[in-house]
């Protein structure tokens, strides 16, 4: 295989195409030739050229559109146009639409090689920083997506698919089940990838600002809006925008929201004039968006235009033999952030956590190993003793070989445990409702969680 920097060339003329190849031969480069636009998005489909140089005027498409349609595909790939009809407004044009150096013919090959070489240096430089950044990351825990289970494969098999296209993603699962994580995935695998991944919770913003926080605004839009703001779409124009519960969105904003969609255009709060964008969506929702749609809470053609390449997560109860992975994923991740060594479960309590019910799913799963080694296993024990919720009903109601009044505490824990679980689960995590159902005080519920090492933050 070839060392030498490869570029692709596209023109219609075979000379001109012959002695490009010959004069950057020489110069060092392997050319990879193609004689129209559509060719050139072929060739690029199979190789991973360093740069392009392209004519300007061609049949099928000119330099500027095959320029646009490249760009789309590699955000950030070195194009040089090149053309016998050169004008002022023509290079301007180029450079707006972004070219990076525009020549004329008769083309001088020195000229041309050493735009090329500089091209080449930044480019390779800006894939290995992003290359450094994907390690990073991974060793961070961002983009790792851990179970063997055939449930997890049907997803990794779905990720590795849909994520170099442009299609829309409807991510679905309980809360905790790695929605995001699967969505930084999918960006992190697609063409996009150079770009900053952007999220918005839309349960998190109050749905008076949700236009403004997806859109943008301009300065004098409404009351405090003091500059001009830059929305989430624009943010992530050339990249991914990740909506997470999205079910959660009011009519008006999804109306909007849609027109977004089916236009690609959108037009900031307070303002007339239309800004194009080009945004990859992955929407996740834990609510039952057929029925909401049936009851009217939610637009049926937003539903659609959302729902074109759905993904299932598993809860992790689904797929119990994927906790002693994740386990030994999380306490690596968590031993290394504190500089501890890792400290494996013991094995009753890794069986227990196989068999745990594991209400808040991955997320409830990393946070009992964060605390495993902060604290040690000692201190997360009692979050998996005696019968998990999962267990048979014909467990015993009690440990007999205990003194009565240490059986009745242990039982009265686990009740306790159960219950709350199951209320927060209900309630998502809304301390407010969940204490008001529990017919205790809000502080009071606040000290069971502490007590029984549960967090709100599991239930969202």
């Amino acid at each position: 295989m070839s060392c030498e920097p490869l570029v692709l060339v596209v023109d219609d003329d075979p000379g001109t195409r012959k002695v490009a190849r010959a004069n950057l031969s020489l110069e060092g480069f392997e050319v990879l030739a193609a004689s129209s636009g559509a060719e050139a998005l072929a060739r690029l489909a199979e190789a991973d050229p360093l740069a392009m140089v392209s004519d300007l005027k061609m049949p099928d498409l000119d330099g500027i559109a095959l320029m646009e349609r490249v760009h789309a595909l590699r955000p950030q790939l070195p194009v040089v146009l090149v053309t016998a009809h050169a004008t002022v407004e023509t290079a301007v044009q180029a450079m707006r639409k972004g070219a990076l150096h525009y020549l004329t013919k008769p083309i001088r090959y020195d000229e041309l090689a050493l735009v090329l070489r500089h091209a080449v240096a930044a480019e390779r430089a800006r894939r290995d920083v992003l290359a450094l950044r994907g390690e990073l990351e991974r060793a961070a825990g961002f983009d790792v997506l851990v179970g063997d289970s055939p449930q997890m494969q049907q997803v990794l098999a779905l990720v590795e698919q849909v994520a170099p296209a442009a299609a829309t993603v409807l991510l679905r699962g309980e809360t905790g089940t790695g929605k995001e994580l699967v969505a930084r995935a999918l960006h992190r695998r697609s063409p996009r990838r150079d770009r900053p991944f952007v999220a918005l919770n839309c349960s998190a913003v109050p749905q008076g600002l949700m236009e403004s926080e997806l859109f943008g605004h301009e300065k004098g839009a409404f009351t405090g809006a003091v500059a001009r703001r830059v929305g989430r779409f624009e943010q992530a124009d050339g990249s991914t925008l990740f909506l997470d519960e999205v079910g959660e969105l009011d009519l008006p904003v999804q109306a909007k929201l849609l027109r977004v969609l089916q236009e690609r255009e959108l037009t900031r709060v307070g303002s007339t004039a239309p800004v194009r964008v080009d945004v990859r969506i992955v929407a996740a929702t834990n609510r039952d968006l057929e029925r909401l749609v049936r009851e009217g809470g939610f637009r049926e053609d937003l539903y659609y235009r959302l729902n074109v390449i759905p993904i299932h997560l598993p809860p992790l109860r689904e797929r119990p033999g994927d906790v002693p992975a994740l386990m030994g994923h999380f306490l690596g991740e968590f031993a290394r952030r504190y500089g501890r060594a890792p400290d494996p479960a013991p094995p009753e309590l890794l069986a227990a956590g196989c068999a745990w019910r594991w209400p808040g799913n991955v997320r409830e799963l990393r946070n009992l190993c964060e605390r495993a080694v902060v604290m040690g296993w000692g201190a997360v024990a009692p979050m998996l003793g005696g019968a998990p919720p999962s267990a048979p009903a014909t467990a015993p109601l009690a440990d007999l070989d205990l003194p009565l009044l240490e059986a009745r505490q242990r039982l009265v824990e686990r009740f306790e445990r159960e219950y709350l679980s199951r209320l927060l689960e209900r309630h998502r995590g809304r301390v407010g409702e969940v204490a008001r159902a529990a017919g205790i005080a809000e502080r009071n519920l606040y000290e069971k969680l502490k007590q029984y090492g549960m967090s709100r933050e599991d239930y969202r």
